[in-house]
C-alpha cells in the first residue's frame, strides 16, 4: 500500500485538530483589552497545544518519508497515535477554562504522554516492518529526545499536585526539546538519495 492515502487522512485529522482549539477560544464580550484578560489562559494553553501539534506534524511527516511499503500494522499504530493527539483540543480546554488547575493539568499530561508512547509504537513498528538497516532505524539510532520525553511527562504529572509552574515548566521543556530542529531524517534521506545509482 502506498503511503500516500495515510499522509493525507492524518494531515486532515491533525487540521481538524488545530481548528477546534481555536474554535474554543470565544470572542470575548466588551470592545476594551480587559475583555481579553480573562482569555489568557485560554490562549496560553492553545498556544502550548499548537506547538506540540505542530511538533508531532512536522516528525509524522518526516517519518513517513522513510516508509516504502504501508502496512496494516501501520495503519493501526498510525491510528493509535492520532486518536490520543485528537483528545489534545479537549484537555487544552480544560486546562485554559479551569486556570491551569492540578487535576486538568495532570489529565492534559497524559494524554502528551500517551501520544508520545503511541508515536513511539508507530516508529518501532515502521522499522520492525521496514527492518533493522532501513532508513528510520539508521536515522533514529538511540533516540535520546525520544526516551527523554516520557520521563518529563511523568516527572511534569507528579510535580503537578505540589506545583502547577514546575509542571507547566517541563510541559514546555519538552516542547523546546523538539522545536530544537531535527534533521536526522533529513540527512538519511539526502545521502540515500545522493548515494543512488540513479542519480546523476
Amino acid at each position: 500500500m502506498n503511503r500516500t492515502r495515510l499522509e493525507a487522512f492524518s494531515d486532515g485529522v491533525l487540521a481538524i485538530i488545530i481548528t477546534i482549539m481555536v474554535l474554543e477560544i470565544h470572542v470575548p464580550i466588551g470592545s476594551d483589552f480587559a475583555a481579553l484578560k480573562p482569555l489568557f489562559p485560554v490562549v496560553l494553553s492553545y498556544l502550548l497545544s499548537f506547538i506540540y501539534i505542530g511538533i508531532y506534524w512536522n516528525n509524522h511527516h518526516h517519518m513517513m518519508h522513510t516508509v516504502k511499503n504501508v502496512t496494516g500494522g501501520i495503519l493501526w499504530a498510525n491510528l493509535h497515535l492520532l486518536f490520543w493527539l485528537s483528545l489534545i483540543p479537549f484537555t487544552t480546554g480544560w486546562i485554559g477554562e479551569n486556570h491551569f488547575a492540578p487535576i486538568p493539568m495532570a489529565v492534559y499530561g497524559i494524554g502528551l504522554l500517551m501520544a508520545a508512547i503511541a508515536y513511539f509504537i508507530l516508529q518501532t513498528e515502521i522499522i520492525r516492518t521496514q527492518g533493522e538497516n532501513s532508513l528510520l532505524a539508521r536515522a533514529v539510532g538511540s533516540d535520546i529526545k525520544g526516551k527523554m520525553s516520557p520521563i518529563l511527562y511523568v516527572l511534569a504529572i507528579a510535580s503537578n499536585f505540589v506545583s502547577q509552574w514546575i509542571s507547566g515548566g517541563l510541559y514546555v521543556l519538552v516542547a523546546l526539546i523538539w522545536l530544537i530542529p531535527d534533521r536526522r531524517i533529513e540527512v538519511i534521506l539526502k545521502n540515500e538519495h545522493e548515494s543512488s545509482p540513479g542519480k546523476k
